[in-house]
């Protein structure tokens, strides 16, 4: 079985329509939740045992206009068992492992697709 992202096949992900665009690989990291919305990562895959799609725990921030890690802003929301006297220290873990907030190491191509004017109409109340 292909993983998906090695397929060849294009893959549909939703993100807020005010989210940053995804920066150059390498560049700094910018919040545009592409890589999360694309895949789990090392930590949605260690302790909210999710192996694929959109990560559970990636958060919309409105104020700051970016996406967010729920398992470093909140980890005791995802894992209850963590005591929130916990949560700073479990946090800097987890940030450190995925070098969160650091540079953008998705190398996904993302592009903005318009949705079709037939799907928009079908959408709001007449």
């Amino acid at each position: 079985m292909k993983h998906p992202l090695h397929a060849g096949d294009a893959q549909v992900i939703w993100l807020h329509r005010q989210a940053p665009p995804k920066p150059v690989a390498g560049q700094a990291c910018n919040g545009c939740g592409v890589c999360c919305a694309t895949e789990p990562c090392p930590v949605a895959s260690v302790f909210l045992w999710q192996y694929r799609g959109s990560c559970r725990a990636l958060i919309w921030a409105p104020d700051a206009g970016r996406y967010l890690c729920g398992m470093l802003t909140q980890p005791a929301r995802y894992l209850r068992w963590l005591p929130q006297r916990g949560e700073a220290w479990f946090s800097r873990r987890l940030a450190r492992w995925i070098a969160a907030e650091t540079v953008c190491d998705s190398t996904v191509s993302a592009e903005l697709q318009a949705e079709p004017a037939s799907s928009q109409a079908e959408n709001f109340p007449k």
